[in-house]
Parts: structure tokens; sequence; C-alpha cells
């Protein structure tokens, strides 16, 4: 396609020349008829082909703008899964930090707001193509005036530059506050926003926060706007005094005769159209140098590389583990901070065995977890499975031997049936499945009562969607968990939403489906925490104390103090 679009346009751009040429040829046959010289059906020969070559000219800018719009269409489809299909593989960390964000959206904005360059490029080409042909023509009666054309125009061309360079070094260091832009324009008008605004009363506080920054913003692009403006219009009489320099010569000549009225037409039309083609580069320069300045931007979020790599030589997953995971004096520290999110954890979660993290908030139950299911490697000691570290594994494998369900749970809005298949995509299609685990999950009887049952849409942003309560999406999300035949089920806060009976009832439920099997369990409730077979109480990220229920009861230390701070509440 991009070949058909070069060939069509070097046809294109022969087509101004030959069409001025033409017309030379008509007028200076007209002249002689007027004489009485000329021969009527050459003349009528000559407005044939003019008429041919005019008809040509349109159907290929037709057929270029059809191609350009398609590669335009394909270009943006295709960057915008390379940007997917690369943030995929690239670690959960990094997508914490700011920095990260930045890039990836500036990488983002060249899917929409360059997918025009590659027909701008073949453009200028096409347009300096037939500049060629023009200047030939030109030359060929004086020299000179290519001379005067560049002179006046080359100025301009530098000019443009300049302030290319200057509005992109400002549109970069705009970019954190953009994104902030953006978050708040979506606070300010989201279905998922509304309740909390109307609520707190916030619409006039976001207001302000957004006016404030699209101000600063306005006021920032005036001032080069103006400055781009001032000196494009000093440029622009530049280039009018140089055309109408030459202009003026073109008349002389013919006046006194050393040219015909042919030639003058054929002259002046090929200054005039290079002229215009001069400005239409130029303003096209424009676009297509900002694209190719922001297209670094592009190639540049391409450069971030994940950090969890993947050995040469890959292990499978165990079929069956022995020896369970061990950590070796663990410790992770999040990107850009100086805190340990976890530090010196030892300790091995067994095959088979229920272990609890229990813990206030902040002090790194699910960043452990995190590490356990290698979202993250440890900044220091190293995490074995059977003896060998996790990092010597292949990491699909581990993962999808992994059943993971975090407080922070994505609601899809997305079919019932396509919510639970999430935890095993591979599996979509499979319905058997998809309804054992609403089963287990005790999800199946929310799929009964639903219009459309499974295939029902959940959350109201498309058409005949059903949003359900906080208990329904979470026994929704804990399925997606049982979708695969997991190894190890690490459920995050899975019940914080579910009343004390539903509570019961899953974690009953969770206790027959995971025998034989290994299991991690946050939860702030002791009741659900009580019937791990070992609990791990973590304090500013270190292990603190480690046993069952009982155990930590009669040591009176940490675990103790938090279990009857909140068995207090209940009597």
């Amino acid at each position: 396609m991009t070949v058909a679009n070069a060939f069509l346009r070097l046809l294109r751009s022969a087509l101004p020349l030959a069409i001025l040429y033409i017309g030379k040829l008509i007028i200076d046959q007209v002249v002689l008829l007027n004489r009485s010289q000329g021969d009527h059906h050459h003349l009528w020969v000559l407005v044939a082909i003019e008429f041919g070559l005019a008809i040509a000219a349109d159907s290929l800018s037709r057929a270029i703008i059809l191609l350009d719009s398609l590669l335009g269409d394909l270009f943006s489809n295709h960057t915008s899964v390379k940007i997917m299909e690369h943030a995929a593989i690239l670690d959960l960390d990094q997508f914490e930090d700011a920095v990260f964000y930045d890039k990836l959206e500036r990488a983002r904005q060249q899917t929409i707001g360059r997918t025009i360059l590659l027909s701008q490029v073949l453009s200028q080409v096409q347009d300096l193509i037939t500049m060629g042909f023009l200047a030939a023509g030109l030359m060929a009666f004086n020299p000179w005036l290519i001379l005067l054309l560049l002179v006046a125009i080359i100025p301009a061309f530098l000019g443009e530059s300049y302030f290319n360079d200057q509005t992109y070094a400002l549109t970069r260091g705009q970019t954190p506050e953009r994104r902030e832009l953006d978050y708040v324009r979506y606070l300010g008008a989201s279905d998922e926003t509304a309740k909390e605004v109307k609520i707190f009363d916030l619409s006039g506080f976001i207001i302000d926060r957004f006016k404030q920054l699209s101000n600063q913003f306005y006021a920032d692009n005036k001032r080069i706007v103006i400055k781009r403006a001032s000196w494009g219009s000093f440029f622009a009489l530049l280039g009018s005094s140089g055309y109408y320099a030459a202009y003026v010569y073109i008349i002389i000549q013919t006046v006194n005769g050393s040219i015909s009225l042919g030639q003058l037409t054929f002259l002046a039309g090929s200054f005039r159209q290079l002229r215009a083609l001069l400005e239409g580069i130029l303003t096209r320069f424009t676009t297509v140098s900002q694209g190719a300045v922001y297209l670094r931007d592009f190639f540049e979020f391409f450069e971030i590389q994940p950090k969890i790599k993947v050995t040469g030589k890959p292990k499978p997953f165990p079929k069956v583990v022995l020896q369970g995971f061990k950590f070796e004096d663990v410790g992770f520290k999040y990107l850009h901070s100086e805190r340990w999110a976890n530090r010196h954890l030892n300790f091995t979660l067994h095959p088979g065995e229920k272990l609890a993290l229990v813990g206030e908030n902040g002090t790194g139950k699910t960043t452990l977890v995190k590490l356990l299911a290698r979202l993250y490697d440890p900044t220091e000691g190293r995490i074995l499975l059977d003896g060998t570290d996790l990092k010597e594994y292949d990491l699909n494998d581990l993962r999808m031997n992994i059943g993971i369900i975090f407080q922070d749970y994505l609601r899809y809005q997305m079919t019932f049936a396509q919510n639970i298949a999430v935890g095993n995509i591979q599996q979509k299609e499979n319905r058997e499945l998809i309804e054992i685990a609403a089963k287990q999950s005790l999800a199946d009887g929310l799929a009964k009562k639903l219009p459309g049952q499974y295939d029902q849409m959940l959350g109201k942003r498309f058409y005949e969607g059903v949003e359900l309560s906080g208990g329904e999406w979470q026994k929704v999300a804990i399925a997606r968990a049982y979708m695969r035949d997991a190894q190890l089920l690490i459920l995050d806060e899975p019940t914080s939403a579910l009343d004390a009976r539903a509570e019961y009832e899953v974690f009953q439920r969770f206790a027959e489906l995971t025998k034989g099997k290994s299991a991690v369990l946050i939860s702030h409730r002791f009741s659900t925490v009580r019937m791990a077979d070992r609990i791990l109480v973590l304090e500013k990220g270190e292990l603190v104390e480690i046993g069952s229920h009982e155990e930590l009861l009669l040591k009176g230390g940490r675990y103790a103090e938090l279990f009857n701070l909140q068995a207090m509440g209940y009597r």
C-alpha cells in the first residue's frame, strides 16, 4: 500500500508541469489563430489533452487520499497494539513510577496525533518532485528566478525549525501537568466519580483546579504562538516580495517582446505554483518536523526494558510442589523510595499449608504476595521454590500455577462469564469451567438471578449493563482464582465487602477447595485468619511473629494485641 501510494504520488507530481505546458501551447495556438496562422484541429487536440490531464490529476489525488486514510488507520492500530504488547512485558513497579507514566502517555499520543505523518512525508516528497519539474522549466528561462525564490523562503524554514523545538520543549515539560489535567477532567465528569463529587460538593474544587491548569497551559502556549505568528508574518512578506519581483520581471520581458504570451502564462503559472508549493512545504514542514521530534518519545518508550528477566533455559513449574516456597532474608524497596516495604523475611510456605498474613495497613502484606507471584523481584535476598530460585522458573508457567485475587481487583465492563474467564483467559470459551468456578466462589446463584445470566453485561458503561453490589462483585472476582488449577492460591482481602455469613461460607468453601494446595490469605478479620495453619505477623515490613492462632495468643505478642483489640469491639 505504501509503495502504491509513493508510485501514484510520483505520477501526480509530474502533472502540474504538463498541464502548465499544454496551457502555454493552447494560448500560443489561440494567438496564432487570431492572426489566421493556426490550426483549429490542433487547438482542440491540445484542449482534449489538458482535459485528460486534469481528470488524471483529480483521480490520482483521490486515490492518494484514499490510501493515506487507510494507511493512517493501519498505523494507528498497529502502534496501539505495539504499545500494549510492550507494556505487557514491563514490570509492575515500572507502572508505579511517575516518570514511566509520562513516557507512556507521550508514546500513546503518537498513535493518534501522528497518524498522518507518513502521508505528510510523502506529500513533501511529491511536492519537491513537482518543484523540481517546475524549477527545470524556470531555469531554462532564467536561473536567477529560482535563486530569488530560495532566498525569500529559506529564512522561513529556519524560523519554523526554531519554533518547532520551542513547542516540543514546552509540551514535553508539561506532560505531568497534562496527565493531571486529564485526571481532573475525568473526576469532574465520570459515572465512577459522580457519587462522591455530589455528596462532598467537589465540583467547584475540581473545576477551579482544571481552570488553573488549563489557563497556565494557555498562557505558555500563547507566548510561543504569538512570537511564531509575528515572525511568520515577516517571513511571509519576504516570500511575497520575492514572488512579485520575479513576476514583474517576467511581465517586463513579455512587454519587450522577449517572450510570448504563452510563455508568460507558463512562467507566471510555474512561479506561482512554485511559491504555493514552497509555502505548502513550509506549512507541512512544521507538522512533519514536530511529528519527527515527537516520535522520539514513541521510540524512547520502546527502549524501556523490564528488569524481571527470564533465564535462557527456564525450568517448568514443578507438577507437584515438594518443599514449598522459602524466603531467605528477602527485602524489597520500591523505585525512588528510601523505605523498605519488606525486610529480612525468613520463612517457608510448606506444600499444602494455609498461611495468613496479618498486620496493620502499610506493613508490606500485599508486597509480600507480589514477590511470591514474581510481580516484583527482591531487592535483596532470594525466594526459592523446591530449592531453586524463582528467577530460574518460566515466568508464565509460574504465574499460571498461582491463582491470585487482589483487594483492588478490576470490575470489567464485560459479561458475567467474561469477568470470571479473565482468571484464565485461554479458557474463555469453556463455559463449563466458568460455571464450575462460579459455583466454587458462590457466584452461580447471582448469575441465575440476572436477566442474561452468564451472558449478562456487567457495569453501567454499556447498553443494558447491570451494576452489582460490592459483595456481588467480590464473589465474581474470587471465581477468577478458581479458573485455573493452581498449586498456590492467594486471596488479598478477598471478603472485605461481604457480610459475616457470606464471608464464612466463602472461606468454608475455600478451605474445602484448597485441600492439598498451598494458600496465602490476607485479612484484617481474625475470624478468617484463625482458619489458617500458621499466621505470619508483619510490622514495618518485617516478620515479628509466626505460628498458629493458639500459639500466638499464648505468646501474648503483637498478634495477641491486635486480636484482643478487635475482640473488644464485639463485647
